[in-house]
């Protein structure tokens, strides 16, 4: 069964079950393509949430349900799903989207505003302005740029180039990248873009090799990545490597050999989902650990939709037994301060990026962690 065609079957049982109390939560993103493994960890992780959170009676008393759609990362699919799973599936809340293109045209349409419904928790490797629906569950680009930045100047790097994935955010991006270079006493050399969507990086990794910069910084997805690094190595290239959150690092361990991975390191916007270091992070393991065998490995992506599920319980938690979509954005503007146990979101009326955790991961071979 195709993801599209699970999505619509499930879609069938939510609405012939409407009366049971079920409340559905609906996500549009990637399932298969480029990115498809990361929307369905993404997808795996707020089932997780779900699942735990739907246990005896449930969440006064309603039951939690996932309905997926297939975007395929093609926006204009993106903006025609979302309105079927609002007008045939009844969703009350939106997860897990992914990708600057398809964030902007749900933006741009209006519609969450017009409905009533947030989105909550997704993936783009751009900055945007803050959208009063669009609650995100971690730190933004930016912070990601300044960890990175900061980091650069304990080891005495002053050289930055930036690669990253084309979008209406690229002049947010260049300007925040040439802040956080400036506050670390450094400087931008060279940037460069490349097409989104896509793993066309040659350009790219030419002006790489031109400008030679100490260390790189690498925004977009980990097919992306995973094309430049092995360009940029293969051409002679010897900087020290970053990425933004958005690289699956897994992805990487897949394409790469050893050597080309080794050293790469990448600014994590949430917990590890390997090791035990909060209580979010082993109540996420433990949950894996009893869960039936899972569609796509344990990932960072499946972390975070996992912390988009548990924020989303809670948002519905907070309305009691009659949650509603207008209900859910307001228990969401409300969230001052919700901790899950070493990992916690907060959100004031003109700021929806719900952390400022950031935490770099240095890979050694096969794309595991070195430090």
């Amino acid at each position: 069964m195709g993801f599209k065609t699970a999505g619509f079957a499930l879609a069938m049982l939510v609405c012939t079950a409407s009366h049971a109390g079920q409340i559905v939560v609906g996500q549009v993103a990637p399932l298969s393509g480029l990115d498809g493994n990361q929307g369905r960890a993404y997808a795996a992780g707020i089932q997780l949430a779900l699942n735990n959170a739907n246990k005896g009676a449930g969440i006064n008393g309603n039951t939690l349900v996932l309905v997926r759609k297939d975007d395929a990362g093609n926006p204009e699919s993106t903006l025609k799903l979302t309105k079927e799973l609002i007008e045939q599936d009844k969703a009350i809340v939106l997860a897990g989207y992914f990708g600057i293109s398809s964030i902007e045209t749900i933006a741009r349409s209006n519609i969450l505003d017009k409905e009533q419904i947030a989105l909550v928790g997704w993936r783009a490797s751009q900055i945007r302005p803050e959208t009063t629906n669009l609650f995100n569950v971690r730190a933004s680009l930016r912070d990601e740029l300044f960890k990175v930045a900061e980091h650069l100047s304990t080891v005495g790097i002053t050289r930055l180039g930036i690669v990253y994935e084309q979008g209406p955010g690229s002049l947010q991006l260049m300007n925040s990248a040439g802040e956080a270079a400036q506050k670390a006493k450094g400087s931008v050399v060279a940037m460069a873009g490349f097409p989104a969507g896509t793993t066309n990086v040659q350009q790219a990794v030419q002006g790489m090799i031109k400008t030679q910069p100490q260390a790189i910084m690498f925004v977009g997805s980990g097919a992306s990545a995973a094309a430049f690094i092995e360009q940029y190595r293969k051409a002679g290239g010897t900087a020290s490597l970053f990425a933004n959150d958005g690289v699956d690092m897994e992805q990487l361990g897949t394409k790469l050999d050893d050597a080309m991975m080794s050293g790469v390191s990448i600014a994590q916007a949430v917990p590890s989902p390997y090791k035990i270091s909060s209580k979010i992070a082993k109540e996420f393991i433990d949950t894996v650990t009893r869960s039936e065998k899972l569609e796509v490995p344990v990932s960072y992506a499946m972390m975070e939709g996992y912390i988009a599920g548990k924020v989303v319980v809670e948002a519905i938690r907070r309305q009691g037994k009659t949650p509603t979509r207008a209900g859910t954005i307001e228990a969401l503007g409300r969230m001052d301060y919700y901790d899950m146990g070493g990992y916690s979101v907060s959100y004031r009326p003109d700021i929806r990026a719900g952390s400022k955790f950031v935490e770099l991961t240095i890979l050694g071979g096969k794309g595991k962690i070195r430090q």
